[in-house]
Parts: structure tokens; C-alpha cells; sequence
């Protein structure tokens, strides 16, 4: 069973007044991290020309493919029959970019495969925080 899922796609950014902008960002899932996702943009299309990566639960992905999710800094939503879109909102702005549905949904299968819905354990780490918060309670 693979630890790491990443799966390069294609998108568009969508900007208002503008063309969209083709895009290959990848969406990664990681074992170690089993309730989030990542979704890592080129340089190219990022404000201060690096690279930037968005992490959001997984759960937000599900339900974002089958109707509007998220009221944060990351909400997706159907846009027709084979779209999805999703925004990222930051104090700079917002970018939404638009993908394929189905690339979306075999990425959301394939790391099920990594680890299973309800499966998903919180680590060692967590359990050492919260005995250091609670003390002994």
C-alpha cells in the first residue's frame, strides 16, 4: 500500500476580465497526514512567484464534488455536470481554479486506497498533546 498519492492535473485558473489560465497543479495525500489534502501550485501562478501548497480536509473534497462545501479559506462547489471549482481565499485575495470532476473523484478513490474512510488514525503525537493539555485529568 502506498504512503504518498500525488497525482498532477489539469486546471484552469479563473480570473474575472481575464482568459483562464491552463494550469498543472498536483494533488497530493499523504498516509501521515489522513485527514488532509494538498493541492501544490506552480511558481508561475503565484503571487510572489514561488510555489504555494494548500492543505484542507478531505472531507471538505468529498463534499465539495456533489455540492457547495466550505465557509473558510477553502469552498468548492459543482459548477454543471463535469466541473468543480474551488477558491482559496487569503487577505491578499482569492483565486479560483477549475477542474475536472472526474479528476477530482479518481484522486478522492485512489486515496481511499491509502487509507480508508473511518480508518484515518491521529497518530502518536496527538495523543501526547492532549495527556500534556488535560495532565493526568
Amino acid at each position: 500500500m502506498p504512503l504518498t498519492l500525488e497525482q498532477p492535473v489539469r486546471a484552469r485558473l479563473v480570473t474575472p476580465g481575464s482568459p483562464q489560465l491552463p494550469i498543472r497543479p498536483t494533488l497530493r495525500y499523504l498516509a501521515a497526514e489522513p485527514f488532509a489534502v494538498h493541492i501544490g501550485f506552480p511558481a508561475h501562478v503565484s503571487a510572489d512567484a514561488d510555489g504555494v501548497t494548500w492543505t484542507f480536509a478531505r472531507s471538505l473534497l468529498e463534499e465539495g464534488l456533489d455540492a457547495a462545501a466550505g465557509i473558510g479559506d477553502v469552498r468548492i462547489r459543482p459548477c454543471g455536470r463535469s466541473r468543480t471549482v474551488v477558491e482559496f481565499h487569503a487577505p491578499h485575495g482569492m483565486a479560483a481554479i477549475r477542474f475536472g470532476t472526474a479528476s477530482l473523484r479518481r484522486f478522492l478513490q485512489r486515496s481511499y486506497a491509502v487509507v480508508e474512510p473511518g480508518r484515518e488514525e491521529l497518530g502518536p503525537e496527538l495523543d501526547h498533546g492532549l495527556m500534556s493539555l488535560l495532565d493526568g485529568v
